[in-house]
């Protein structure tokens, strides 16, 4: 396997990765395997393109050379970017699908089974039923057989985790000096961005989420435009990338007076934060974890409740989404154990705090062989920031975390 340039990993990663999709292959009796899905093609060969819209494909037999099908212009980054040597581009007005089972047919196995992901994002159904008519009942769905690889990561994979950290800090600790009274979101979202991007991150799966006052109750919402207005608090989740790895975090500013609810759900989502790095490690399962941290949040006297799901496995990411939650979610009862490799976005926050404000307080936690290590190290305290007057984010107040005490 030789090294392109700008590949991630030393081609004994992939060597690794490659070899133990093939063992599983073998355990599921599959002479082939069609990897469709964006985060998996980056995972056996660091390919990545924002281009996955059009289909491509990694087609694995278990004992000859792999092949990549690809839309023409995209075969430039299989050249530079990946070990694979052999490629079989389309035009643009080309069938995808017609290669796909070209290739398949040239194999030359005498009735082989073949899997592929079945809940691909960029597999849809058509083309999914066009495979199936012209390939036949050889065929089989072998949904998760790479993600059983990504589920546990390599040091190597954690020290390129720990470069989207950094990223990470830099856009929140950015995020929190301009989140001041005077300043729109937008402005927010501008620093945070432009600190990630200068701390080496790039891209991330999702842009920052920012949403200030009012609009922290809304799901999923980010900058508007809105003008922050004094008295008012100020939720981030930003998740920093480097080679479409991402760890991420929560944290809130707040201008004005920390008030004595404001400042009992930052120590609650310290403790629940506090109490899990104390507790998780290898054996404990995945049921437990959710349960310590949803015990630890709704213990309090806010009106504030975990809303969602305690956190998900983290790592490898293509937009919509950074996280690998489809592969691992902290979740009521599940029995998974956890393992040594691990990551984890623990997010033990709170949806209606005096009924009216979401904050938020997170880590990315990794898994080792004796217990867990935070990827971050930036304070978990509220910003808290003078409300006496506005400011623009160049010159945005300095008041670091927790320098405000919380009113009786």
């Amino acid at each position: 396997m030789r090294r392109r340039e700008d590949m991630t990993f030393a081609p004994s990663e992939y060597e690794r990765r490659l070899r133990e999709l093939r063992e599983r292959m073998v355990q599921r009796r599959l002479d082939a395997v069609v990897v469709s899905d964006p985060e998996n093609l980056m995972y056996l060969t660091d390919y990545q393109t924002t281009g996955y819209s059009f289909f491509q494909a990694l087609v694995v037999p278990i004992d000859s050379e792999p092949v990549m099908i690809t839309r023409a212009l995209e075969e430039s980054n299989v050249i530079h970017r990946t070990w694979v040597d052999r490629t079989r581009p389309y035009p643009d007005n080309g069938d995808a699908i017609a290669e796909l089972v070209s290739e398949l047919k040239a194999l030359g196995l005498s009735k082989p089974r073949v899997g592929f992901e079945r809940n691909s994002y960029y597999f849809p159904a058509y083309q999914q039923d066009r495979l199936l008519d012209a390939y036949g009942a050889g065929l089989v769905d072998c949904f998760g057989i790479v993600e059983e690889g990504r589920i546990r990561k390599s040091a190597a994979e954690i020290e390129v985790m720990r470069r989207a950290a950094r990223a990470a800090e830099a856009g929140m600790s950015a995020g929190l000096r301009a989140a001041v009274a005077g300043t729109t979101e937008n402005e927010v979202a501008a620093e945070i961005s432009a600190a990630m991007f200068r701390a080496g991150g790039e891209f991330p799966a999702v842009m920052p989420y920012v949403t200030s006052g009012p609009r922290t109750m809304i799901g999923h919402a980010t900058w508007e435009g809105r003008t922050i207005q004094p008295g008012e608090h100020v939720f981030l989740e930003v998740g920093g990338c480097y080679r479409r790895y991402h760890a991420a975090m929560m944290r809130t500013a707040v201008n004005g007076v920390l008030t004595g609810s404001m400042h009992q759900a930052q120590e609650t989502m310290k403790r629940a934060l506090s109490e899990l790095r104390a507790t998780m490690r290898p054996g404990m399962t995945v049921g437990e974890v959710e349960k310590l941290a949803r015990d630890v949040i709704e213990d309090n006297t806010t009106g504030a409740r975990l809303i969602t799901r305690a956190g998900y496995s983290i790592g490898i990411a293509f937009p919509p989404s950074w996280d690998e939650g489809y592969i691992l979610s902290l979740m009521p009862d599940d029995p998974t154990p956890l393992e040594s490799g691990m990551t984890f976005h623990v997010l033990p926050w709170m949806w209606g705090v005096d009924g009216d404000k979401t904050v938020g307080v997170s880590d990315t936690i990794h898994i080792t062989d004796t217990g867990c290590e935070s990827l971050f190290t930036l304070p978990e305290d509220f910003t808290v920031h003078d409300s006496s007057a506005t400011t623009s984010p160049a010159t945005a107040g300095q008041a670091t975390a927790g320098q405000a005490a919380a009113s009786a």
